[in-house]
Order: C-alpha cells, then structure tokens, then sequence
C-alpha cells in the first residue's frame, strides 16, 4: 500500500523560489503489517474428502433426527432418540446373541450358481458376483452353531444387504441343514429372518426351497426341541409363507415391516386404503401373529429365558 503525497510536497519551493528536494522514497511507500498469518489448508484428493465425510451423519426414519453415526453405532445401531431399529450386520447380530468365541460357521463352500442362465439389465452371475463384494459375505444367509448361556443351538441369520435377502437355492439349502443339524445333534433352532422373498432369478428353484426347507422342519418337530423365528425388518416373501411363521415361538423387532405381498400392493389389489401401521409388528402383536415384540438389547437375555424354559 503507498502513502499518496500531494504533488506539493513534491515540488515544493523555498522562499525564494528554489526547488526542494522530494522526500525520500522510504517515507512515502510504507508496506501495511498483517496482523495474523493465513496458513493454507493441505489440499486432499476428492476421495479422501469425500471418504472423511461420508457417513458421519444418518438420518432416523422413525424420529426424523439427524444422529451421529457413532452414536448409533455404539448403541447396537438403534436409534438413542426414539429406539428405531436399524439393520444390523449379520456376524454382529450372532455376536450379539451367542456367547463370545462360540459360534462355529457351517457350510461356507455353498455358492450360488446360475441354473437357468437368467438375464435381465445384468447376468445373475454378475450379481452375484458384485453383492458378494459388497456385502462381504457369501450368500445372503448365515449359519452354524453356537452357545445361548451355555446351551447349544444351531442357529441361521439372513444378510438383507445381499440381494435383499432373497432365497434362492443355496439360501434354502442352509436353512434346510440348521433344522437338519439341530435333529441330529437334537438341539433348539433359531432362524432370523430378513428377506424380499424367492430370489426371482431361480424361478421355480427359489419356490421349492418354501416346501424343502419346512419338510426339514417338520421333521425337527419330532426330537421334540423348539424352534424360536426371529421376524427382523423386512420379512416377506416367500420366507414368510413357510418356516418364518412355522416357529414355537415367533419374535420380532419393533416396528418391523412383516408379511407376504407389501402394503401397497395390497392396496392396489382391494382399492382400500390400509389401516395405519399395516403389518408392522405391533399391529400383528395386537392380532396374535407373533407372541412378543423384543427390544434388540434385550433379545439375547428373551432367547435364553425361552431356551431355558422349553428346551
């Protein structure tokens, strides 16, 4: 910044008329002193900027609330304003419930293949392919065997980020071999249910997994132990319409969406509006479709009262 001098200091005269001297050119530009300096932040790449934000915060659907993640992670991923239950992932939810170090995962080799070359915007093998490397699993279904406060059960999980939990054939092949592992070892069965149904890409595959997987329970029933079917949200399909709702005793999670065909379809189909909260599973409670509604925190201690009591 420059001191402006007016140009009679300039040129300036004496009294007789002589010139003086300009100033020197030290008092005329005098640079201005910042008080702070700026330190320029480290410029990351786009993805790095967009890794550190993503996900930080989630947005409640039963609240409304804008939530920490973490938060919600801690709290076993329900919400800490209104108690609206999140997915949970499915080696966390056996964590959860089974006693630590004793679960034992079973056939792991089990891999869909693609039986009738089916194609729509994409192959099913790249589906396949694509939602076993997002979902980090194999298949959408979970199972083994494992400890509730010492008891041994055989106990099986749905993976909903994978395809949406849908059943094709090797889904129901290892939902048959939980109940077939729990007759010959002659111990409870526990499912958790979260699904969209028959995987649509199997056809008629996927539908009898529905009639193999309850000849399997049924004849479980014969040794005599109980099955207990978890409702998780969403359970409909093809998987509610067979051993999801065959359990001794059915629980579900609050507020879990629960049924055959979705509200809307149903809507469409009798040209009636639904009353509110339509298969939710506080509406099937009240009309005696399941036998509890179980807070995630307390489902562990509910399933080893229950183990405890009837097996």
């Amino acid at each position: 910044m420059l001191v402006h001098v007016h140009d009679a200091l300039l040129e300036n005269e004496d009294r007789h008329g002589h010139l003086l001297p300009a100033p020197p050119s030290s008092l005329l530009e005098r640079p201005t002193m910042a008080w702070y300096h700026r330190v320029p932040a480290p410029k990351l790449p786009a993805e790095q900027r967009r890794a550190r934000m993503e996900g930080l915060w989630i947005k409640c659907d039963g609240c409304g609330e804008i939530i920490y993640k973490q938060d919600v992670e801690k709290n076993l991923e329900v919400c800490p304003k209104c108690d609206e239950h999140f997915p949970l992932p499915v080696r966390k939810r056996l964590d959860l419930v089974l006693d630590p170090g004793t679960f034992t995962e079973h056939d792991v080799g089990l891999e869909s293949t693609d039986p009738l070359q089916f194609t729509d915007s994409r192959k099913y093998k790249e589906r396949i392919k694509s939602s076993q490397k997002s979902a980090g699993e194999g298949e959408a279904f979970l199972s083994g065997t494992g400890r509730i406060a010492g008891r041994e059960v055989s106990i099986g999980s749905f993976h909903f980020n994978f395809m949406g939990g849908s059943m094709g054939s090797v889904v129901g092949e290892k939902v048959t071999r939980v109940f077939e592992r729990a007759t010959d070892r002659r111990i409870p069965a526990i499912v958790f249910s979260a699904s969209g149904g028959a995987r649509m890409q199997e056809a008629i595959f996927s539908l009898m997994q529905m009639a193999k997987s309850s000849a399997a329970l049924a004849r479980f029933r014969h040794v005599q132990k109980p099955y207990v079917s978890v409702l998780l949200d969403p359970t409909t399909g093809g998987v509610a319409a067979s051993f999801a709702f065959l359990g001794d005793v059915i629980l579900a999670e609050p507020r879990a969406l629960i049924g055959f065909a979705g509200p809307r379809v149903i809507e469409q189909t009798i040209r009636q509006k639904l009353p509110e909260g339509f298969q939710r599973s506080e509406f099937l409670l009240k009309h005696g479709m399941i036998d509890a509604i179980v807070h995630r925190k307390q489902m562990r201690d509910r399933l080893a009262q229950l183990l405890g009591l009837l097996a």
